[in-house]
Order: structure tokens, then sequence, then C-alpha cells
């Protein structure tokens, strides 16, 4: 019997004794300190001296930081499948994906019955646990969004809603002895769970060459299935029976079993504290030592092998298998379980058709080797997965997912010096630099990445006192196009550096930010909601009274789509850079005096307050929104009615001016490639049709001078020349043919090499 690849495991199998309440926690606590993998507890709901086991689960869980967790196994017919599935994923979720599940057809009948199940003769408990996997697997498919429907004999669901998605991909192991049961382990089971003690000679390779043919008639690969087995024994001085003796003798036993019959976890059954530690201590490196040695491979490698369904999922264009063993932990196709939590953005819905979720910059350097011996499929980085703009996933492509790296550090109190990763999202950066009183103006959602909008540009809540986001910048650590890694700033490689302000995706991954800080108090958090019914007065008088606030005044208006028979209403949002009440006051009452207030909310609160406005979670976008930006001078009269009549369409659904100026505009135009710093005002509209919108948008492109590249999704070339002045884009032209020949980082804002026009 081949060995399977699968990382080489310990586990254990704790009594679940109620009696003292604790001691099966204790024995849990103690294998994780020991070095086991897992700890597993028998279920019998029918044993009054035993703790239910799902209960105990969840209470070792909570008691416990490492160790995997599952029952040896779960009794099925006492515990619905649809209900098993969702306590399931709770239970890795709270955990930190630390649960696998193991299933049981059951074999206790009186006792079942006696509990109220259903006595079931065998091969009915084979079928039954057969509808509860796929009860069970149907419940855990979040990539589909269909209503689950499963017809069973004893297990069914008739429309029951899938998710949520679970930490990790959890195994569904298989106790099983007979034809029927291991059949149907190599047809739908990730792993086969008997016991050395109930096995006869001969028994086990029997079963791995069962599973092996029923895993091949269904087109699976065997490996796909881990081959777990309990084991029990005693250890003494002089050698006896089968794991009866002294350590070695136990090393030698087990190792045949791992060579020659494929084992790749042994679960020790015992409660012996003294037993435990002896196997953890003595057998359990020493059989590593030993399968290294046979087998010329690290045994603590898990070789994942995905399965037929998985594999059928791939896109073309893609060399999947030419992916480096160094990136295989990195990686996440369409047929797998995390697939959807990073297919997706906040607003869009996405299919790429490979995401490498890299951890280092090794890894971001790979990853991007990858993706440039593809030059004919669409490549996204990803920082925050927030990506309004669309270039933050694809359809078929690759994505390179810079989540994970995430790091905040301050490098240098005195001089307020920070290091950020483009992971990072500016809520937990908000948080973070509070703890010092600082601050870093930052857009205006806390679930924003770093990465994306520090290579953009910036309007945040501090932008008319602080700046952008961009103006903060004092260095950056860049993956060029070609795979090298430099360090971008105003001594070194300073062309590059002006780049990555403003039009920093053209150019290369960014993967760490070196800010200079400010010093920030609480602030002024004003929320006011108007009666804007003469549309076009409001936001003419809305901008006339920003542009002459002082500078540590920051506002924001919305607007949406008319509501029949109701007048409009427009929210402002502002920011006083002031923690003194009677300066927030003065500085909000202008604004609360151009038209009937009709609600309103000030506070006073620290920055990381307002940009703790993100949920957590895995973003679930769907569709294509449509965007349009404009950068303004100022609201002037024409402007105002031009809205007014684009809004009174209800073609646009999300209308919204962000101030500027300011300090923006101290910045020389030529320091940095972000484009227009003479505006005072940005303009975003959303709507749901693209061509209805592009047509309503162009008639107001007379007012603009410039747009904000991260709001906006259409991809017309024009609109590069919108983004950035002609002496700007010639320039970035002439880096991109420099840095960027190929066009590598083309599915963007796509600013084309020199040589490649036309």
């Amino acid at each position: 019997m081949p060995h399977y690849g699968h990382r080489l495991q310990f586990g254990t199998f704790i009594t679940p004794a109620n009696n003292p309440p604790a001691a099966a926690v204790t024995r849990a606590q103690l294998s994780e300190q020991l070095g086991y993998d897992l700890v597993t507890f028998q279920d019998h709901p029918y044993q009054p001296g035993f703790h239910d086991t799902w209960t105990l689960m969840t209470w070792v869980a909570a008691q416990t930081e490492r160790i995997h967790i599952a029952p040896n196994v779960l009794n099925v017919p006492l515990r619905p499948p649809a209900v098993t599935a969702r306590a399931s994923v709770s239970l890795d979720l709270l955990s930190g994906g630390r649960f696998d599940l193991a299933l049981g057809a059951g074999g206790f009948w009186d006792a079942i019955a006696a509990m109220g199940g259903t006595r079931l003769t065998p091969g009915q408990a084979v079928d039954a646990l057969s509808e509860a996997i796929d009860v069970i697997r149907g419940i855990w498919n979040v990539g589909d969004r269909s209503p689950l429907r499963v017809p069973g004999d004893v297990h069914h669901v008739d429309g029951a809603k899938r998710g949520p998605a679970a930490a990790h991909e959890i195994p569904i192991w298989i106790g099983a002895l007979k034809p029927r049961m291991l059949r149907l382990t190599g047809r739908k089971g990730d792993g086969w769970l008997p016991s050395l003690a109930y096995l006869q000679p001969g028994d086990l390779r029997r079963g791995q060459a069962t599973i092996d043919e029923a895993a091949t008639d269904a087109g699976r690969d065997p490996r796909e299935i881990r081959r777990l087995l309990n084991i029990g024994g005693r250890f003494s001085p002089v050698s006896g029976g089968m794991l009866d003796g002294p350590a070695a003798q136990w090393v030698e036993q087990l190792l045949p079993l791992v060579l020659e019959e494929g084992i790749g976890t042994f679960i020790l059954a015992s409660d012996d504290a003294a037993v435990m530690q002896q196997f953890a201590l003595e057998v359990a490196p020493a059989l590593r030592e030993a399968v290294e040695r046979e087998l010329g491979v690290d045994s603590t490698v898990e070789r994942r092998v995905r399965n037929s369904i998985a594999l059928a999922r791939r896109r073309e264009g893609i060399d999947y298998d030419a992916v480096p063993e160094s990136l295989a932990a990195t990686v996440i196709e369409p047929g797998d379980l995390d697939f959807s939590r990073v297919r997706s953005t906040y607003m869009r819905g996405g299919s790429p058709g490979l995401v490498f979720q890299v951890r280092s910059v090794d890894e971001v350097v790979e990853a991007l080797a990858f993706a440039r011996a593809h030059p004919d499929v669409p490549l996204a980085v990803r920082s925050g997965g927030h990506g309004i703009s669309g270039r933050s996933t694809n359809d078929g492509g690759i994505v390179i997912d810079l989540s994970k790296l995430n790091a905040i550090e301050v490098l240098d109190e005195a001089s307020k010096r920070v290091r950020l990763e483009p992971g990072a999202r500016w809520m937990d950066v908000a948080a973070e630099l509070g703890r010092h009183g600082w601050a870093l103006s930052s857009g205006d959602y806390g679930g924003v990445g770093v990465g994306g909008l520090a290579t953009a540009g910036g309007i945040g809540w501090l932008v008319r006192e602080h700046g952008l986001t961009i103006d903060h910048l004092r260095a950056a650590t860049v993956v060029l196009a070609d795979g090298s890694v430099v360090r971008a700033s105003a001594d070194e490689n300073p062309d590059l550096f002006w780049a990555v302000r403003g039009a920093g995706a053209n150019f290369g991954i960014v993967v760490s930010f070196e800010f200079e800080v400010d010093e920030v108090g609480d602030l002024g958090w004003a929320q006011l909601a108007f009666d804007a019914s003469d549309t076009a007065g409001f936001l003419e008088a809305w901008g006339a009274q920003v542009e002459a606030a002082p500078r540590d005044l920051t506002s924001f208006m919305i607007m949406g789509r008319p509501r029949p028979g109701q007048p409009a209403v427009a929210q402002v949002l502002a920011v006083v850079d002031s923690s003194d009440p009677e300066t927030i006051i003065e500085r909000l009452q202008p604004l609360a005096e151009i038209a009937p207030l009709l609600d309103q909310s000030v506070q006073l609160i620290p920055y990381s307050g307002i940009m703790a406005n993100a949920q957590g979670g895995d973003h679930d976008g769907q569709g294509d929104p449509v965007a349009r930006s404009g950068l303004i001078e100022h609201i002037t009269p024409e402007f105002a009615a031009a809205a007014e009549r684009m809004l009174a369409t209800g073609a646009v659904y999300f209308f919204q001016i962000r101030a500027v100026g300011g300090a923006v505009a101290d910045v020389d135009p030529h320091a940095t490639a972000y484009g227009n710093r003479s505006a005072n005002f940005a303009v975003v509209a959303f709507g749901s049709n693209r061509d209805r919108l592009d047509v309503l948008w162009d008639d107001l492109a007379e007012h603009f001078d410039g747009l904000y590249l991260s709001f906006e999704t259409d991809l017309r070339p024009e609109r590069i020349a919108d983004a950035f002045p002609p002496a700007t884009l010639e320039r970035l032209r002439a880096l991109k043919e420099r840095l960027d020949p190929q066009n590598v980082f083309r599915d963007n804002f796509n600013v084309v090499p020199r040589l490649m026009q036309g």
C-alpha cells in the first residue's frame, strides 16, 4: 500500500467522563501542551456518565489555542445533519479553524431508540449516513446561492439556506469497518477512521484497497482521503505484543503502518497523563524521524490533493501544475472552500481562476513571476478588497491578495514615522495610531485596505487640514514588474516615488509604506440631515460654506434617488479637527443654516471612532457596480443645476461630493503623480446602468477638471487623460516603459507604455 503523502499527525482520544466535570478538559489541555495535533472525544448521547460531546468540544475549544478538536465519531442518528453542519461551522469559526468532523452511522440501536432515534438496519444506516453527508456538504457549499434541497429517506432538507463559510475546509472523516461503509468513505469521505483494536489481520490493507477502488470509481484521487487510526497500548520495559513494550517497540510497530498501510494520523486512546506524555516525547518524534528517513520527505508537510470536482472548476489559460511548491500554501482555486471568501470584493462579484493569498515579500515576488508567465491572463492586485473601481478581482484571471500582509509598526516615536503593510485596514491603523495620539487622513471607510488608497491619493476626513494620504508618504518598498524589490523615496528611485503617489498600481506592488503621521486629538464629528428640495440651491450653498470654512473643517455630502411624494434629503457629514466644543459649534453653525435641518448629531470622538465604521468578515460583493468620478474647482450654479437634473432622472442611487482643497493645494502640483490639486471637491456618482450613467456624466464633463481614479469604473481610454494632466501622463508613460515595458500591471487604470501606444 503506498504512502498517501499526508503530513504525519498525532492525536489523543479522551473519554468524555463528567466526573469530575473538568477531567476531559484538563486532558485536552495537556494534549495541546504536549504538542499533539488533535484531541478527540467519543459521542454517546445516551450515556449519563459522559458529557454531551458537542458541549464538551465547545468548552475545550475555548480553553485551548492551537490543537484541533473532533468527535470520534459523531452519532449521526441522534444529531440532525443540517444542524450539525451549522454547529460545525460555528465551532470552527469560534476556534479559529480548529474543528474537524468525524461521523459514524450508529450501532448501539437499543440506546439510540431509547433516546428517540430511529432504529435502522445496517444497510439503512449506511444510506442514512450518505444522505447526512450530502446535507452537511450542501449547507457548507456557500458558493451555491440556490436553496439546498436534498431528498432522502432518513435525512433530507427542502429549501435550506446555505452557509456561513467555515474558517477552514472542515474534513469529514468516517468511522467505518464493513465494505459498504468503506465504499462510502471512498466516494464521499475525506478520511477513514477505524480503531486498531477492532481490526483483524489484513483488515487494514483490505479496507484501504476497498476505499481506493471506490474513490477511483467515483473519479477521485485516493490521496484525497486521509487515513487515521485509533490506537492503544501499554508502555513497559519488556517487549510484549502489539504496542505493548518500550517506546522503541512502539515506533518499530507503527512505522510499517505509515509506510505500507498509508496511515497519516495516529490517535492515542488513553486518559493516562503519563502514557500521553511518554507517547508525545518518545514515540511521536522518533516515528517522524523514521518516516522521514525511510521516505526521504518532510513528514510535517501536507501535500494537498484536490478532488475531481475542484479540478473541474479550474479555468482555462492557467497552468495550475506550474505553481511552485513554495506557493502551494497560498493558493486558493475556484474549487476550494476558501474561494467564496476571496472571489469578490466589497461591492463587486468576481470569479478569478487563481488567488495567491501571500504572506511575505518573497511570496509576492514568486506569485508575480507566475502571473508574468501568463501574459494573456488578467492580473489583479488586492489589498483590503474594497476595490470599487473593479480592479481587485476579475473573471478567470490571477489575483495576488495582500490581505495577510497587514502589519502596523511604529518605526520612530519622535518623528511619528510608521510602517504599514498594504493589507492593513484603515480602521485598524486608526486604532493603533490612536494609542499614540496620532492619526493619518485615510479615506472615509475603515474597511478599506492601505495599499489601494495609499497609491491613488486618499481623500479622507482630515484632508483639508492634513492633506491627502499620499502627502504623508515618505518611502515605499515596491516589487517591480520584473520581480526586483526596490525602495522608493525622495532619495532612492525618486521617479518611482513620484509615480507611486497617485498612479502606483501601474508600476508595481507596494509591500510596505512608511508614513509620517500627525498628532490628532479628539474631533468634532457631525452628522446632519437637510431638506434639499431646492437641490441646486443646497449644493451651491453647501459648497460655498465649505470653501469659506477654516481648514480644520472637512465635509462630505451625500444624496440618493428622489423619493416619490417626499422632499429630497441631503446628508452632510463633517469633521472639525478640534477638541474644543465652542470651536466645533462655531465651525458647524454656518453649515447648519444653509437649509432646513431635519436631524443632527454632533459628537466629540477620536479619529479611530470615526473610522471604526466597517464590519468584519469576508467581502461578498455581487454584480458589477458602475461609478463615475470628477474633480471640480467650485460648486457653481451651473454645475449645481446640472447635478439636480441628473439626480431627478433616478439613474443615480448614490451621489457624493467630498471636500478636498486646503492642504491638498499646498503641495506642488508636479511633486506627485496625483492630478489637479487645485480642485476643492471630488464628485462621485453610482448608477445601476453603465450606458445611462455614462451619458449623464458625459453631460457634466465640461464642469470637471480631472477625476479620482479610485471611484472611476469607466475603462474608455480617454479617462486616462482625464485623470492625469498631459505633462504628468507623458512622464508616467516614459516611466512605465522603463519599469514595466511588457505592461504586466495592465488590468487597472492602465497607463500604457509609450512604445505600446497606438
